[in-house]
C-alpha cells in the first residue's frame, strides 16, 4: 500500500507585485508508488507549490507536511532525503558531467566510497558515462536533463521533485527520462514530475491540475477525460485545405476546440451537443466523423471553457500574398562542419509559397544548424542555401529583410521595456517613424501586450515573452518566417493561440519553416523533414511519415511513434 509523504491543506502565497496569489488554498497529497503528475499553464503555481514542499519557501497560509515534518521549520532534517530538479538547468555549464557530481555530492556530504559507488551506479542509469569530461553546457538537451536528475539523486533521496524535466526534450529523450523516473518509483521513492505538456500528465498515475494558483482537479488522467467521452471526434476524408476548415468548425457553438492531426480535424464538441453535417463547414460529400478516446489535454481545454475560436486577429493585419506554388525556401547539398564534426551532412529539400515545412530531430542531430543556415545565421561549408531566389552565401543581408526570426531561446533584450523592444526591432526591419508607431501599438493590441507596455522584459511570464518574441518577428510583414521551437514550455491555451496566428499567416500566403520537440505540433504542419546524425532520413506530410512505421501490431501510429521508429530504426 503506498504511503502519503507530502500532505498540503488549503495552501496560499502570494507575491508583491502580482495582482492574484501565485497559490489560493490549494489541497492535496503525494504518495508513493505512483509519478503524481502536477500539471496546469505557465504561471500556474506549480513552481511556487514544488518551492513550498521543498521547504525553499514559506507558504503565506495552510499547512504543508513533507516527510512528516513542516519542511521550513525542519529544513536541515528534510533537506537530505528530497531531490528537487529546478525548472531552468540549474548546473554549472562551465563544469564537466563528473565536476557537477563532485559539487553536488560535496553539498550533500556524499563522501568516500559511497560516493564512488553512488557515481558509478547513477552515471549507468543516465547513460551519461561516456560523457564524463563533457562540459554541462555542450550536452544535448536531453543529457542535461539526465545529469540533472542524476545530481538530484545524490544521497539517495526519499522524495524528488522535477520541475519541468521534458521542457526542450526530444521524445526519445523524454522516453529514457520516463522510464529512469518509472524505475525510481519502484525502488520506493515519491516522484513529483511537473509539467505544462498534458500528455505528459497524461503518464502519471495521478495528477494535480493547477490554473491561475487554484486546483482544478485531483485524481487519475482516466477520471479528468472520463467526462469528454463520446464529445471527442475526428472529421475525416476532408476535400479541401484543413486551415481554413478548422478556422470554420472553431466559430461554431458546438465545437470546444479543435486541432489539425495529419489529414484530420480533431474536434471536441461542447457537453450535449451533436456532430453536425460535415459539409455546413464546406468539408465536402465525403467527410465523415469518426469516434476517437479523449486525451487529458481535451478535457483540460474544456475545463477552461474552450480553446481559442480559430481567427486570427494578426492574419487580419498583415498583407495578403498570392499563393503562386513557386519554391521559396531550397537547401541543396548544405553540410556544416565544425573542425572534424560534421553537423549537417547533405541535406536538400525545398519549401514552397504557403507552406509549413517542419523540421524535426532528436537533440544534437543538427536540426537548429541546419535551421540557421536556412536563415542566413551561419555560412555553409558547402551547398546551398537558398531563400526567395536570394543564395544566402552572396545576399544575406538582403534576403534578411524578406524573412521573420523567432529564437529556440528568447532571443529579445530583457534589461527593457516590452515596448522599447518593439521600437528596437522594428527599426531594425526598416520601419520608422508615424508607420513604427502604429506597427507597435498594433502588435501590442493582437499580442495583449499593452499592460505590460512600459514592464521590463525579463519581468514577463514565459507565454508572454513567447508574444512578444513573435510579435517582433512579424512586424515587417515577411514572406517567410522561421521559428525556431516557438512554444517549448508554454501552455496548451497560449500554444492553440500561436498556431491559430501561424495557420491564419500561411493562408494570407506567409511560408513557415518550424522546429518543434511536442508531436502535436508537428501534425500542423504541411511536410516534415526529420534530420537524425546531420542527415535527411525522411522527407513527407506527417500522415506519410505515420504509414512508414505502421505495422500489424502498430497499425495507427502517432507522430511520436513515427519519430521514435524512423530514428531508432537508423540504429538497429
Amino acid at each position: 500500500m503506498s504511503d502519503i509523504v507530502v500532505s498540503f491543506r488549503n495552501v496560499g502565497k502570494s507575491f508583491e507585485g502580482m495582482k492574484n496569489p501565485a497559490l489560493d488554498g490549494v489541497t492535496g497529497e503525494i504518495r508513493t508508488g505512483v509519478i503524481t503528475g502536477l500539471a496546469g499553464p505557465d504561471g500556474a503555481g506549480k513552481t511556487t507549490l514544488l518551492r513550498i514542499i521543498a521547504g525553499l519557501l514559506a507558504a503565506d497560509a495552510g499547512e504543508v507536511e513533507t516527510l512528516g515534518v513542516d519542511p521550513v521549520k525542519d529544513v536541515a532534517t528534510v533537506r537530505s532525503d528530497i531531490g528537487y530538479m529546478p525548472q531552468k538547468f540549474g548546473l554549472y555549464e562551465d563544469l564537466t558531467v563528473i565536476e557537477n557530481l563532485n559539487l553536488h555530492a560535496d553539498l550533500r556530504n556524499v563522501v568516500g566510497a559511497e560516493r564512488d559507488e553512488t557515481f558509478e551506479r547513477l552515471l549507468q542509469f543516465t547513460d551519461l558515462k561516456r560523457f564524463t569530461t563533457r562540459f554541462a553546457g555542450k550536452l544535448s538537451g536531453g543529457m542535461k536533463q539526465k545529469l540533472g536528475l542524476a545530481c538530484a539523486l545524490l544521497g539517495k533521496p526519499k522524495l524528488l521533485l522535477l520541475d519541468e524535466p521534458g521542457v526542450g526534450v526530444d521524445p526519445i529523450s523524454r522516453k529514457e527520462l520516463w522510464k529512469m523516473v518509472e524505475d525510481l518509483v519502484n525502488q520506493g521513492i515519491a516522484v513529483v514530475w511537473s509539467t505544462a505538456y498534458l500528455d505528459e500528465a497524461e503518464m502519471c498515475g495521478t495528477t494535480l491540475v493547477l490554473n491561475e494558483g487554484k486546483l482544478l482537479f485531483d485524481g487519475t488522467p482516466a477520471a479528468m477525460t472520463a467526462p469528454l467521452k463520446g464529445r471527442s471526434f475526428h472529421l475525416k476524408n476532408l476535400n479541401t485545405r484543413k486551415r481554413p476548415l478548422l478556422a470554420k468548425a472553431l466559430a461554431r457553438d458546438e465545437v470546444s476546440d479543435g486541432t489539425i492531426q495529419g489529414h484530420n480535424l480533431r474536434l471536441i464538441l461542447t457537453d450535449h451537443a451533436q456532430p453536425f453535417p460535415p459539409e455546413e463547414i464546406g468539408a465536402g460529400e465525403s467527410a465523415r466523423w469518426v469516434e476517437v478516446a479523449p486525451r487529458f489535454e481535451d478535457a483540460f481545454i474544456d475545463r477552461l471553457g474552450g480553446g481559442p475560436d480559430g481567427q486570427s486577429i494578426l492574419a487580419r493585419h498583415l498583407r495578403e500574398i498570392p499563393h503562386d506554388g513557386n519554391t521559396v525556401i531550397q537547401a541543396v547539398d548544405l553540410t556544416k562542419k565544425f573542425g572534424d564534426f560534421t553537423a549537417t551532412d547533405h541535406v536538400t529539400f525545398d519549401v514552397h509559397r504557403g507552406e509549413i515545412y517542419g523540421l524535426l530531430g532528436p537533440n544534437g542531430a543538427g536540426k537548429s544548424t541546419t535551421f540557421k543556415m536556412m536563415c542566413g545565421l551561419l555560412v555553409p561549408t558547402s551547398g546551398q542555401a537558398v531563400v526567395v531566389g536570394l543564395d544566402l552565401r552572396k545576399s544575406a543581408g538582403k534576403a534578411r529583410q524578406r524573412l521573420g526570426y523567432m529564437a529556440q531561446k528568447f532571443s529579445l533584450y530583457a534589461g527593457i521595456t516590452v515596448r522599447q523592444n518593439l521600437e528596437f526591432f522594428s527599426g531594425i526591419y526598416g520601419l520608422h517613424g508615424k508607420s513604427q508607431m502604429q506597427k507597435c501599438s498594433e502588435m501590442e493590441e493582437i499580442f495583449h501586450l499593452g499592460p505590460f507596455r512600459n514592464a521590463r522584459t525579463d519581468s514577463l511570464s514565459l507565454g508572454y515573452k513567447q508574444r512578444l518574441a513573435l510579435a517582433c518577428s512579424v512586424m515587417h510583414e515577411p514572406d517567410i518566417l522561421f521559428l525556431d521551437e516557438p512554444t517549448s514550455g508554454v501552455d496548451p491555451v497560449t500554444r492553440r493561440e500561436f498556431w491559430t496566428h501561424i495557420n491564419g499567416l500561411v493562408e494570407r500566403g506567409v511560408t513557415v519553416m518550424v522546429t518543434t520537440h511536442f508531436m502535436d505540433e508537428a501534425e500542423y504542419c504541411d511536410r516534415i523533414g526529420l534530420i537524425y546524425r546531420g542527415q535527411l532520413i525522411a522527407n513527407g506530410t506527417p500522415d506519410e511519415l505515420k504509414e512508414m512505421v505502421a505495422t500489424d501490431e502498430m497499425p495507427d501510429p502517432t507522430m511520436e511513434d513515427a519519430f521514435i521508429e524512423l530514428v531508432t530504426g537508423k540504429d538497429r
